[in-house]
């Protein structure tokens, strides 16, 4: 693994770490990150085909191996698809990809990226920051594993509106803090 590829990997798992788990946005994280069932890839692609050629390969790895060893996949594409406009419209040919035949409806493909933006929000919104990584990346999912992890967690329609809560009481000042502050 080369300099690069380990420091995009390390910001990730600082930013899963400190964000993701340690605000709880995602209360399904932590398990699989102590489990180590967690897969992180950096992508070299610097074009969307490139980029869905190593998608396909990863949502056949996920597809076929064992969820003991590796529950989801974090496909970090840190050279393409840099700009969210572009990010979102692949997001369509992701979620196509993730339904093909052969995965038999098993995946799907949650988005984060650097400039996330949800609908109806302002870029600089604090309430972006709950889908805003260091690097664009798709997190390839078990259908299993989601709906386990749904059952187990009665209010899981009350997530998304908790992580805007919480960090709109964070705000700008304390993502930033967070963000920087050493382990």
């Amino acid at each position: 693994m080369n300099t690069d590829t380990a420091k995009m990997i390390k910001d990730t798992q600082d930013w899963l770490e400190k964000a993701v788990i340690g605000l709880n946005l995602c209360p399904f994280a932590k398990a699989v990150h102590v489990k180590q069932q967690i897969r992180y890839v950096v992508s070299n692609a610097t074009t969307p085909e490139g980029l869905l050629e190593d998608l396909l390969d990863e949502l056949h790895v996920l597809h076929d191996g064992d969820p003991e060893a590796i529950d989801t996949t974090l496909l970090i594409h840190p050279y393409v698809l840099e700009d969210f406009l572009d990010y979102n419209d692949f997001l369509d040919v992701a979620d196509a990809a993730a339904a093909e035949p052969q995965f038999n409806d098993n995946l799907q493909i949650a988005s984060f990226h650097p400039q996330f933006q949800f609908a109806d929000t302002g870029a600089d919104d604090i309430e972006n920051y709950t889908n805003r990584s260091p690097y664009p990346m798709l997190h390839l999912l078990r259908e299993d594993s989601v709906e386990r992890a749904v059952a187990a967690f009665p209010e899981a329609e009350q997530i998304y509106e908790k992580n805007m809560a919480t960090l709109r009481a964070l705000g700008h000042a304390g993502w930033k803090r967070l963000m920087s502050s050493s382990d």
